[in-house]
């Protein structure tokens, strides 16, 4: 690579980590968060994959009565991503229902559910030590999790969360018509 080439390189570069940083200027600090993504070393801002999408942010764990809802999840995403809707799964060990390893976790999601929509690694979602993510969907919902497979609802646009309890599958029509207002 001459000089000029690498010159050209390092400026755009440059130029996309400026806009990275624009575009995050927007986002509110609790989303503005990097996370890795279940079993990998990548690395995930919740801002930049997720700030201008109607997010449904759900607390997972692998071996609950509520797993099954992956598959509710699953198509949930199917049916309203290519509108702007995603969904971030987040595990966690909380309610002592989870895989003891991130390797048996994902074959959970990935292998026996076929999950699709972004998983993140291992989070602790309740108490002081839980994820800013969670600290602040609790706050703003009023509603902690009490249990596997909460679910948050996150309208960028209007800033609202919407919390449905472990029981609300994610086929219920309360989440669909919510989804359908606000896409």
């Amino acid at each position: 690579m001459n000089l000029r080439s690498l010159i050209s390189c390092i400026m755009l570069m440059m130029a996309g980590s400026a806009f990275s940083a624009a575009a995050r200027a927007d986002c509110p600090d609790w989303l503005d968060q990097d996370v890795n993504r279940l079993r990998s070393v990548e690395s995930v801002n919740l801002c930049q994959q997720f700030g201008d999408k109607l997010l449904l942010v759900v607390n997972t764990a692998s071996f609950c009565g509520f797993t099954g809802q992956f598959e509710g999840l699953e198509a949930l995403y199917q049916a309203y991503r290519k509108e702007g809707f995603e969904i971030l799964g987040v595990p966690s060990n909380d309610f002592r229902q989870a895989a003891a390893t991130e390797e048996k976790t994902a074959e959970v999601c990935f292998v026996d559910y076929k999950v699709t929509f972004t998983m993140i690694a291992p989070q602790r979602v309740r108490g002081d030590d839980a994820h800013p993510l969670f600290r602040t969907l609790t706050e703003m919902s009023g509603q902690q999790p009490t249990w596997n497979f909460n679910k948050y609802l996150v309208d960028q646009v209007s800033g609202r969360v919407w919390h449905f309890p472990s029981h609300v599958k994610p086929g219920d029509p309360a989440i669909r018509e919510r989804i359908e207002a606000l896409l």
